[in-house]
């Protein structure tokens, strides 16, 4: 199969509002799916349950959102009425319950609405740690661990047991070791590895067994060597802000035109937010948690010393020789907007050119984006500054 073809199947599942793969899964293999919000939920447990972790993450531009948006305030972001739309039009039914992570409050308050919406299924508000502290932190998220196992076993039938959680755990390190790879090839070449495939190829991974997954983005690496693809005179840019509500694909083929390779970003980070191996032991959760604690991204939704916020933006920038950062978030993000102040400061003590904008998943202002982001780059190419 050639890359354009594995990019085009992609974009189907992308485009796929109605999870006919997941239905397609467990036809074929008679288990349940469990769905869940960004960003991050620890999959290796769903997957050691025998079911399928499907990533929800909106209902994206091609969604008309009509009953959603009478259940939440209009100045909150859109994923959690596109969510909701989502629900009331049935699109959701072929997940058998929903886990809401600690991101922020409106994914807190939609876990409840899902409560009262939806009572015939299994949901679950997953706090996450803020305190890193292996005996306050580690201990409250493993037993928060061990309670979503326990109410997996019972919604599966199945009985996890430490081999097939370490299994499941060795299958997502491979995973994110692919997906480190393919970002480290976009880094060495981003003319070849265009970031709107690289979305493409990590959305597919939402709504696919993790082994499968593997195998596509591997395939896409074998085939996208053959490919001659032409170089710009671009400059290399981040992208942070993203990490929840996602950018509509025309968005980030814009930024792509706009003169800008992006050689780092935050989108689909549950699949890249563990950024170690977790290792394989006899205690899989205690492993889990301590990956967690110590070898998670740095990102909005987690608490960091004030002191800290911004350096990994930073060392991100002179590690892939970026020439500034685009801040590209949601409107009404709270975490990426309240982070950003912070962010801004860490990047102009380093005299490092930045600018920003913000966006809605359904949002058509494509054409204002890529004029600034445009001028942001030929700025820097002109005169080495925004």
């Amino acid at each position: 199969m050639t890359a354009k073809k594995i990019i085009e199947d992609c974009e189907d599942l992308y485009n796929d509002l109605d999870f006919t793969s997941v239905k397609t899964w467990k036809e074929k293999t008679g288990g349940k799916a469990i769905g869940y919000l960004p960003v991050y939920v620890p999959r290796e447990i769903i997957h050691a349950a025998g079911m399928l972790p499907v990533g929800i993450m909106g209902g994206g531009p091609n969604l008309e959102i009509i009953k959603g948006d009478a259940y939440f305030q209009s100045y909150i972001c859109h994923i959690p009425r596109s969510t909701i739309e989502l629900g009331l039009l049935n699109k959701l039914d072929c997940m058998e319950g929903f886990l809401f992570p600690a991101i922020c409050d409106v994914i807190r308050n939609l876990s409840g609405m899902w409560q009262i919406l939806f009572p015939e299924k299994y949901v679950r508000y997953l706090d996450l740690p803020q305190n890193f502290d292996k005996e306050i932190g580690g201990e409250f998220y493993r037993h928060e661990m061990e309670q979503l196992l326990h109410d997996l076993e019972e919604l599966s039938g199945n009985k996890v047991t430490p081999e097939k959680l370490n299994r499941s755990i060795g299958l997502y390190n491979k995973n994110r070791q692919v997906i480190d790879k393919l970002y480290a090839m976009r880094v060495a070449q981003p003319h070849l590895v265009l970031t709107s495939d690289l979305y493409l190829l990590l959305r597919a991974g939402n709504v696919m067994d993790v082994e499968d997954h593997t195998r596509l983005l591997e395939g896409y690496m074998a085939e996208v060597v053959k490919e001659d693809r032409k170089k710009f005179d671009n400059i290399r840019v981040i992208v942070s802000g993203a990490f929840c509500e996602q950018p509509p694909l025309a968005l980030i083929k814009g930024l792509e035109a706009s003169g800008c390779y992006i050689v780092e970003d935050d989108w689909v980070l549950g699949a890249r937010f563990l950024q170690k191996d977790v290792p394989i032991t006899a205690d899989p959760l205690e492993a889990l948690s301590d990956a967690y604690l110590n070898d998670s991204v740095s990102t909005s939704s987690k608490y960091e010393d004030e002191k800290e916020k911004g350096k990994y933006l930073v060392d991100q920038v002179k590690m892939l020789n970026a020439g500034g950062v685009i801040f590209c978030a949601p409107s009404f993000c709270d975490p990426a907007l309240l982070e950003r102040p912070m962010l801004t400061a860490a990047l102009e003590r380093e005299k490092i050119p930045h600018t920003s904008f913000k966006y809605a998943e359904n949002t058509g202002q494509f054409s204002m984006f890529r004029e600034q982001t445009g001028t942001f780059a030929d700025s820097i190419k002109l005169w080495g500054e925004a």
